[in-house]
C-alpha cells in the first residue's frame, strides 16, 4: 500500500514534465487509478460497498497544435491525482478502524481464555451426591451396651493357633499376621490387626494390601457397609497401590450386597477406565461377569 502512495506523489510532481514532454498523461493516470482500485480489492474483498470511487471521473481534454495538452487537461490530471490521495486517505482511516476492532477481538479473546483456564484450575468444590452419584454408606454407630450387660469377649483372645511371623519387617509380619487371622475365618482379629498395619505403616508397599484385606475381611464377616467404606478408603488414599483395582471390583460387590447395583455398575465403570489396561485378564473376566450379574448397561 505505500507503494501506491509513493507512486501518487510522484505522479504529482512529475506532471508538468510529462504535459511538456508531450507523455500519454492520461493513460498513466488510468494505470494508477486502476492500481488502486485492486489494492482496494485487496484490502475489501468481494465487499462492493466499501469500494471508494474516484470523486473526479476523467474528461476529454483539447489538444494544442504541437502536441501537449492544454492547461484544462494538466488540472484535470491534477484534480484526479487529488482524488487519488483522499481515496488513499480513506482507506487509511478504514484499516486503521478495523486494526483497531481486530485489537480489541484480540484483547476480549485473551481475557475470555484467562477467565476459563481459571474456571478450569480452581479446585472443585464436593458437590452434593446425587440419586445418580455413587453412594458410599457411612458406618453404622455402635449400639449402646444395656446396663448390666456383659461386655463382648475381646477379639485378641480367640487368636489360638494363629502364629505370628517374625522377618524382622514390622509392617511385612504385621500383613501377613493379618491374613492369617482373615484366612482363618477370625474376622474380628484380622480387622483389628490390619487396621493397626495400615495406621503404623501408611507409607509401606503393604498399606494397600492391609487396607483391601480390611474390606474383604468386613465383607466376609457380613458387614458390607463397612467393607464398602474400606474399600473406597483404599482406593481414594492409595490409587496407586497394588490392591486399588481390587478394591474397586470388591467395592461393587459390597454394594450389589446392599441393594445398590445401579452404584455397583459405576464402580466397575471406573475400574475400566482407570485401570483397564493393567489389570489381569483373570480380572477382566471377572469384572464382566459382576457387570452381567449387576445387569449393568
Amino acid at each position: 500500500m505505500k507503494t501506491y502512495w509513493l507512486a501518487a506523489v510522484a505522479v504529482v510532481i512529475a506532471v508538468p514534465g510529462l504535459a511538456q514532454s508531450g507523455a500519454p498523461l492520461e493513460g498513466r493516470v488510468g494505470k494508477l487509478e486502476s492500481e488502486m482500485r485492486a489494492v482496494q480489492r485487496k484490502v475489501f474483498p468481494g465487499g462492493a460497498g466499501q469500494m471508494v470511487e474516484p470523486q473526479i471521473a476523467p474528461s476529454i481534454a483539447p489538444v494544442t497544435p504541437d502536441g501537449v495538452p492544454a492547461t484544462s487537461a494538466i488540472a484535470d490530471v491534477s484534480a484526479r491525482v487529488t482524488s487519488l490521495e483522499q481515496q488513499m486517505a480513506t482507506m487509511t482511516g478504514q484499516i486503521e478502524q478495523a486494526q483497531y476492532r481486530l485489537r480489541q477481538l484480540e484483547e476480549q479473546f485473551a481475557a475470555y481464555r484467562k477467565a476459563t483456564d481459571a474456571k478450569l484450575t480452581a479446585p472443585i468444590a464436593p458437590a452434593p451426591a446425587a440419586e445418580s452419584d455413587v453412594v458410599v454408606p457411612t458406618a453404622p454407630k455402635p449400639a449402646a451396651t444395656k446396663p448390666g450387660a456383659k461386655p463382648a469377649a475381646d477379639a485378641s483372645a480367640d487368636v489360638a493357633g494363629v502364629e505370628k511371623p517374625d522377618s524382622g519387617d514390622a509392617a511385612e509380619d504385621g500383613y501377613l499376621y493379618g491374613y492369617r487371622l482373615w484366612s482363618a475365618k477370625k474376622y474380628a482379629a484380622a480387622e483389628t490387626q490390619l487396621k493397626k498395619v495400615v495406621a503404623d505403616f501408611p507409607k509401606h508397599r503393604r498399606a494397600s494390601y492391609a487396607q483391601n484385606l480390611l474390606g474383604r475381611a468386613y465383607l466376609d464377616d457380613g458387614k458390607p457397609s463397612l467393607a464398602s467404606i474400606a474399600f473406597y478408603d483404599n482406593y481414594k488414599k492409595y490409587p496407586d497401590g497394588e490392591r486399588a483395582p481390587d478394591s474397586l471390583f470388591y467395592l461393587g460387590s459390597a454394594l450389589v450386597k446392599l441393594n445398590k447395583p445401579a452404584d455397583a455398575c459405576k464402580v466397575y465403570g471406573e475400574l475400566t477406565d482407570v485401570y483397564g489396561a493393567t489389570i489381569s485378564a483373570t480380572m477382566k473376566a471377572d469384572v464382566a461377569k459382576a457387570r452381567t450379574a449387576a445387569k449393568c448397561k
